[in-house]
């Protein structure tokens, strides 16, 4: 199947300093609101404390369980409804004590909503030393994959080219993680695994249209290297955008229809997939481009 045909030019090229701007300015606005918030909004998984998961036969609001379990259950809390369902909600507290903790839980909201009215779904606990090995451990998984990637792409490849594709993968998870910054996601340990997820999903893109820039090196030597990766970003189109899309739609139903519980997982997935496609072209290819020019010029000097 191709959607589009092998002899397509698209200037790509061309556009490439518009779309380093681009990616410098949401870059830089995600950063910022990192910075503005104090850094990234950690799940209990990484910040340590208590998760418990709520459904009631009736509607409620937040601030009405908030009410009833501070302080007579819980020290502090914040309570956010959870998914789509109008009746559901997450209850996170720092506290780390649950001995007890369901039935003092059930107890309170039962003596305000009546007896099995409230569906105690799960609880979860992590200490916070827990948390910060879970969140040290996360962030060397993702170190160790740029490390295993800038070996493996030099080693297929050369150096100049491995570094293209660490700049692009760093693109990626920066623009993900100012995505999760923006819109208040917290990160947890499966955002994490989306992140590694990403990283291998842009990284194989990034691959192809290697691969073809390699191919292509000899057959247009005398149009300069600008026209190869340019045309070879263009063979390698049809196929780009047919994964792309084909992916999309999956994490997309995952995104609507899988429920709070990934809802996080499905968000980094969505945003990944779609700046892992645009670094490809706009990103890794090009860097090629802007450090070959500047060697010329070391060379000419």
């Amino acid at each position: 199947m191709q959607l589009i045909k092998p002899d397509v030019n698209v200037d790509f090229i061309g556009k490439r300093k518009i779309a380093f701007a681009l990616s410098i300015v949401f870059i830089l606005v995600g950063i910022v609101s990192l910075i503005a918030k104090g850094g990234p909004s950690y799940g209990v998984d990484f910040a340590g404390g208590t998760l418990v998961q709520l459904r009631f036969a009736e509607n409620t609001s937040a601030e009405q369980i908030k009410k009833i379990l501070i302080p007579n259950v819980l020290s502090s809390a914040t309570v956010q409804q959870f998914g789509d369902q109008a009746n559901e909600y997450l209850v996170r507290a720092k506290d780390t004590d649950v001995h007890g903790l369901r039935t003092k839980i059930l107890q309170a909201l039962g003596g305000h909503y009546g007896d099995n009215k409230v569906d105690l779904r799960r609880i979860e606990m992590v200490g916070p030393q827990v948390g910060k090995e879970l969140r040290q451990q996360g962030l060397l998984a993702v170190l160790y994959a740029m490390i295993g990637i800038l070996v493996y792409v030099t080693w297929r490849f050369e150096l100049i080219y491995a570094l293209g594709a660490i700049v692009a993968l760093l693109h990626d998870v920066l623009l993900t993680l100012g995505a999760f910054s923006l819109f208040g996601k917290e990160i947890d340990l499966p955002v994490i695994a989306a992140f590694l997820a990403i990283v291998g999903y842009s990284l194989n893109d990034t691959i192809i249209v290697y691969d073809r820039i390699r191919e292509n090196t000899g057959k247009y030597i005398s149009k300069g290297f600008p026209f190869t990766v340019n045309r070879s970003i263009n063979e390698t189109l049809s196929r780009t955008i047919l994964t792309s899309s084909t992916t999309l739609l999956v994490v997309l139903a995952l995104f609507i229809f899988g429920g709070g519980v990934i809802h996080n997982f499905a968000f980094a997935l969505l945003v990944g997939v779609v700046v892992g496609t645009y670094s490809s072209i706009f990103v890794a290819s090009p860097l090629l481009i802007s450090w070959d020019e500047r060697k010329r010029n070391k060379a000419k000097k």
